[in-house]
């Protein structure tokens, strides 16, 4: 007879998750998807549009919208009578393949940034811009690159097929 498995408290059995086979010590193996509220869909799909992300599902008439973002997705929730807060909220940071071909981008299509494409000393060029409903986004790219890589392992979505199924 085969012993039991390992089992959470909810009696799901357990396995070894993808980010402790690495080594990386974390339950989270990655953000799937980011959801933004706004209150005018089409002004929303057309700004991220503009910026260069695809439809993954929904769209200008939709009540939700989904775009591709790398691996995982950046979610657009209409709720009509929406307002930005008064107040920065946060921030949310994608990693690109070119950091001034986006700011570019964003410029022609008339969406002006915050900030110009700057080197921080923390090792990432980047530049701000908030989308038509007050989210900060933030795009960016190391400045160096692991060798042999593209980009940080875990965030590009590599975990040395420690995760393959």
């Amino acid at each position: 007879m085969a012993a039991p498995p390992d089992v959470d408290r909810d009696g799901r059995p357990e396995r070894a998750g993808c980010a402790e086979a690495v080594g990386l010590g974390t339950w989270v193996e990655q953000i799937n998807a980011v959801t933004l509220v706004t209150s005018d869909m089409a002004r929303s799909v057309a700004f991220y549009s503009d910026l260069g992300f695809e439809l993954n599902y929904g769209g200008s008439d939709d009540e939700f919208t989904s775009l591709r973002a790398g691996p995982g997705y950046l979610n657009l929730q209409f709720v009509p009578g929406w307002e930005p807060p008064s107040q920065v909220w946060g921030r949310v940071i994608l990693w690109v393949d070119d950091v001034d071909a986006v700011h570019r981008r964003g410029l022609a299509a008339g969406h002006p940034s915050s900030t110009e494409p700057t080197d921080a000393p923390w090792g990432e060029r980047y530049f701000h811009i908030a989308d038509p409903d007050g989210h900060e986004l933030s795009f960016a790219r190391p400045l160096t690159l692991p060798a042999g890589g593209s980009g940080n392992s875990v965030v590009s979505g590599d975990l040395g097929g420690a995760c393959d199924q």
